[in-house]
């Protein structure tokens, strides 16, 4: 199976329209909230590129029987007529 996934994020804080948390790091000023949370995306975004190109770190888990796939996503008798 082959899987392709891009991120990208074009955001700007109002108070500070040249902040680029990718080339200044953590912003200057601690109490500006959209410059914090451009960083906060940028290391989210960051985790998940990381996790992307090393498959090794993608946890992914399934189901194996009926029993717990209801207990997982509800049961859905109403639909299975029961």
């Amino acid at each position: 199976m082959s899987l392709k996934i891009r991120f990208r994020f074009d955001g700007k804080c109002s108070l500070h329209p040249r902040y680029n948390p990718k080339r200044d790091g953590r912003p200057r000023d601690g109490k500006c909230e959209g410059c914090e949370s451009l960083y906060v995306i940028h290391l989210y975004t960051k985790i998940a590129n990381r996790r992307a190109e090393n498959s090794n770190l993608t946890v992914m888990r399934t189901p194996r029987d009926r029993d717990e796939q209801d207990a997982k996503f509800g049961s859905d008798q109403a639909f299975r007529g029961a």
